[in-house]
């Protein structure tokens, strides 16, 4: 489990940022109605920079495709087969963290090169 430090309590209001985990991990935090909200920094459809999207409630629209996902379980409300990761977020004794999981193994050559040939950023 990796704890990513958010910082003290959210100011009220609304605004977004990206963060990066101690092993080199992105993810946008976004403040709504004075909570914090994580998620993965681009969108699953075309890689969007979510942190520039919109939120509307609990609501995120990508920039680029308009694109809509709940924030609270990463269902994409345009398109049900795409998948945004969310992550918990928890108070700990030194204000708030969000359990981004572990850092997912690194890929053998030939999975970098699948995937880079199907559009992916490995």
């Amino acid at each position: 489990m990796t704890l990513l430090p958010l910082g003290g309590d959210p100011v009220a209001g609304e605004g977004a940022r990206l963060l990066r985990s101690d092993d080199g991990r992105t993810f946008a935090v976004h403040v709504v109605d004075g909570s914090y909200l994580v998620s993965d920094p681009l969108c699953p459809h075309n890689k969007g920079p979510l942190v520039e999207g919109q939120v509307d409630g609990r609501v995120l629209r990508c920039p680029w495709h308009w694109y809509r996902f709940d924030l609270a379980t990463g269902e994409c409300l345009t398109q049900p087969a795409l998948r945004l990761g969310v992550y918990p977020v928890r108070r700990a004794d030194d204000g708030w963290v969000a359990d981004v999981g572990e850092k997912p193994p690194a890929l053998s050559m030939s999975q970098r090169l699948r995937a880079h040939a199907r559009g992916e950023t490995p």
